[in-house]
C-alpha cells in the first residue's frame, strides 16, 4: 500500500474546450484524469516540486477561451492573474477536502503544502493589489441605513459602504480578511427575483404573453416596486441613482465619438433590441391593465432606467432547490468589479444557512476596497452594460478578426488548427517577441501561414517561410493600419468641458488606439526581423 495521500485533479468532460485541454495536457505529460501521491512527509524542494505539478494541471483546466487562445506569458507558465488564483484556490480547496477525509492520521505534509500554497496566494495578491483613495467627504447615509436594515434582516458584514474616487460606492474591509474568509453573507430572504413577481397581481397578465421571460417580468415588477412607499425593500430603492450612467445612456454627442469603434456597433445593437423589446409591451400593456400597469411608471425612460439596473446591478443565484435565478442582492450590490478580484465564486445559496456567501479567494487588508469579478468582459461590454471602464490592462479586451481560410481545418500539423474564429489584443500581453511569434497570438500565425503555405510551417523550416511570413505580416500590417484610420485624431475634443458619457466614449476610444498600436508595432518589428534573416539567409547562398 503506498504511503501518504492521493489528490485527483480531473478535466470534466464537458468542459466546452475539452480537446484543446486534453492536448496541453497530453503535450506536458498529464492525463486528463491525473492522481497526485504525496508523500506523508515532504522535504522543500519535493514540496515545490508537487506544488508546481499541481498548478500545471489546474491552470489548464481552469483555462477560458481567451486564455487558451493566446497562451502563456512570457513564456513562464502563467496564463492571468485570473487563471493563476483560480487554480491555486482550485488546488486549495482539493487540499482541505484531502485534511478533512484524514482527520486521524498525521497530515504534516498535506498542512506543509496548504501553506505553501497560501503563501503563493498572498504573493499574487501582493503583486495585484490597488491603492484606493476613500472620499471622506461623501457620508453614505442611505447605504448605511440600508445596511442596517439588511443586518436587522440576518445579513453578516465584515465591509463598510464608502465613496471610492474614481469607483463611485464601494465595499471596504473593516479589518483583515483572509483566503476563505466569508466577507458578507446575504441571506435569501432579502433577495430579489422573480419569486416577488409570481406573488403580484401581475403575474396573471405577463404569464399569458408568449415568450416572456422571467428576466422581463422581474424587470417590470422592479420599475412599479420602485415607487411603492410600503415596498419590504424601499431601504435598496432609495439607494439607487437616479441615473445609471451606462452606455445605454450615451448622448448622440458621445455615439458619434464612438464611430469606427466595436463599441458603436454594440451599444446601437443593445438599444434597439430593447427599444423593440418595449415597443412590444408598451402602451399596450397600460392600455390594457392600466391599474397594474400605470402609463406614466411605464414610459420608455423608466424601462431604460430597469434595463441598466438589471443589467449592472443582477447576479445569477442557484438556490437550494437547484433553480437558477437571475437576482438584485441588497448591499452586495456596493461590490466593485476588479480584473484582480478579492472574490470569484459567489453564485450559489448555501443550503444549511439558506444565505448567500461571499467568500474572499485572495487576501484583504483592512482599509482597502473588496471586489469581485462580474464576469470576464471586454470594456465594450462593461461600458454599455455598467457604465464604467477597469483599471489596468483588460485581458480580455480583444479585437476579433474574420478571415476566409480554406485550407487551415485540412492542416493537422498546425497546432491548434481548429480555432474557428482568431483575435489579437494589445501586444503588452504577449509573449517576448521572437523570429517565430513576432508578439502575435500563435493560433493566427499559423492560420495565417498555413493558408499561404502548403507545408506545416515548423521551427525547422523557418527559412524556407521566411517569405510566407513576410506575406502575413504585410496583411496584418494593412488591416490594422485600415482600423486606425477609422480611429481618427481625438485631440480636437475639449476633455475637461465634456459630459461623462463623452469622456467615457474617448476613454474607450483612446483603449482601442492602443491596442491597435501596439500590434502595429509588432507587425513592422516582425518585417525588420524576417527582412534580416531574408538577407542573411541571401549572403549565406
Amino acid at each position: 500500500m503506498r504511503e501518504g495521500y492521493s489528490i485527483l485533479l480531473e478535466l470534466s468532460d464537458v468542459d466546452p474546450f475539452f480537446d484543446k485541454k486534453k492536448r496541453l495536457l497530453n503535450d506536458m505529460g498529464f492525463d486528463v484524469k491525473e492522481i497526485v501521491h504525496i508523500k506523508s512527509s515532504l522535504d522543500r524542494d519535493s514540496l515545490s516540486t508537487i506544488l508546481n505539478q499541481m498548478l500545471q494541471i489546474a491552470r489548464i483546466i481552469h483555462l477560458d477561451e481567451v486564455e487558451l487562445y493566446f497562451g502563456q506569458i512570457g513564456g513562464l507558465g502563467f496564463y492571468s492573474p485570473r487563471n493563476e488564483m483560480e487554480a491555486q484556490n482550485f488546488i486549495l480547496s482539493l487540499i482541505k477536502s484531502a485534511l478533512s477525509h484524514h482527520v486521524r492520521m498525521q497530515t504534516h505534509a498535506l498542512q506543509d503544502l496548504r501553506d505553501a500554497l497560501i503563501n503563493r496566494i498572498h504573493e499574487l495578491g501582493t503583486e495585484v493589489k490597488v491603492e484606493n483613495k476613500i472620499d471622506i467627504n461623501y457620508k453614505c447615509d442611505k447605504e448605511k441605513c440600508l445596511v442596517q436594515w439588511a443586518e436587522n434582516n440576518g445579513a453578516k458584514t465584515r465591509l463598510q459602504i464608502a465613496y471610492v474616487e474614481g469607483a463611485g460606492r464601494g465595499a471596504i474591509a473593516m479589518e483583515d480578511m483572509e483566503v476563505g474568509d466569508i466577507a458578507m453573507e446575504i441571506p435569501a430572504s432579502i433577495i430579489i427575483s422573480e419569486d416577488l413577481v409570481y406573488k403580484s397581481d401581475m403575474y396573471q397578465v405577463l404569464e399569458k404573453i408568449d415568450g416572456m421571460s422571467s428576466e422581463t417580468m422581474s424587470l417590470l415588477w422592479s420599475m412599479k416596486e420602485r415607487r411603492n412607499c410600503n415596498s419590504q425593500f424601499k431601504m435598496y430603492f432609495d439607494t439607487l441613482p437616479e441615473n445609471f450612467n451606462t452606455g445605454l445612456s450615451f448622448g448622440v454627442e458621445a455615439i458619434m465619438a464612438l464611430d469606427g469603434t466595436l463599441l458603436f456597433e454594440e451599444i446601437m445593437q443593445a438599444k434597439e433590441h430593447l427599444r423593440v423589446q418595449y415597443d412590444e409591451l408598451f402602451p399596450a400593456l397600460s392600455k390594457d391593465h392600466p391599474d397594474i400597469f400605470p402609463p406614466e411608471l411605464y414610459t420608455w425612460e423608466q424601462f431604460l432606467w430597469a434595463c441598466e439596473l438589471w443589467y449592472s446591478n443582477s447576479m445569477k443565484i442557484m438556490f437550494a432547490d437547484g433553480n437558477l435565478k437571475t437576482c438584485l442582492i441588497p448591499v452586495a450590490g456596493f461590490l466593485n468589479h476588479s480584473l484582480h478580484p478579492h472574490i470569484v465564486h459567489y453564485g450559489k445559496i448555501d443550503s444549511t444557512t439558506n444565505s448567500l456567501k461571499f467568500r474572499l479567494s485572495r487576501p484583504c487588508s483592512v482599509g482597502e476596497q473588496c471586489c469581485l469579478s462580474y464576469g470576464n468582459f471586454s470594456g465594450s461590454h462593461l461600458i454599455t452594460f455598467y457604465g464604467f471602464l477597469p483599471q489596468g490592462d483588460n485581458p480580455y479586451d480583444v479585437i476579433p478578426l474574420d478571415f476566409e481560410v480554406d485550407q487551415v481545418d485540412t492542416m493537422v500539423e498546425c497546432p491548434l488548427s481548429n480555432w474557428t474564429t482568431h483575435m489579437v489584443r494589445g501586444t503588452w500581453f504577449s509573449e517576448n517577441q521572437n523570429i517565430f511569434h513576432y508578439g502575435l497570438p500563435s493560433p493566427l500565425l499559423d492560420c495565417l501561414r498555413s493558408a499561404r503555405s502548403q507545408m506545416p510551417f515548423t521551427k525547422t523550416l523557418i527559412k524556407a517561410n521566411m517569405e510566407v511570413d513576410k506575406e502575413v505580416l504585410e496583411d496584418l500590417q494593412s488591416t490594422f493600419n485600415a482600423m486606425m484610420e477609422n480611429l481618427s485624431d481625438m485631440d480636437s475634443v475639449d476633455r475637461e468641458s465634456s459630459s461623462w458619457d463623452v469622456k467615457l466614449a474617448l476613454q474607450f476610444k483612446e483603449m482601442q488606439r492602443r491596442i491597435v498600436s501596439s500590434i502595429l508595432t509588432s507587425c513592422s518589428t516582425g518585417i525588420k526581423l524576417v527582412e534580416h534573416e531574408l538577407s542573411k539567409c541571401k549572403a549565406e547562398e
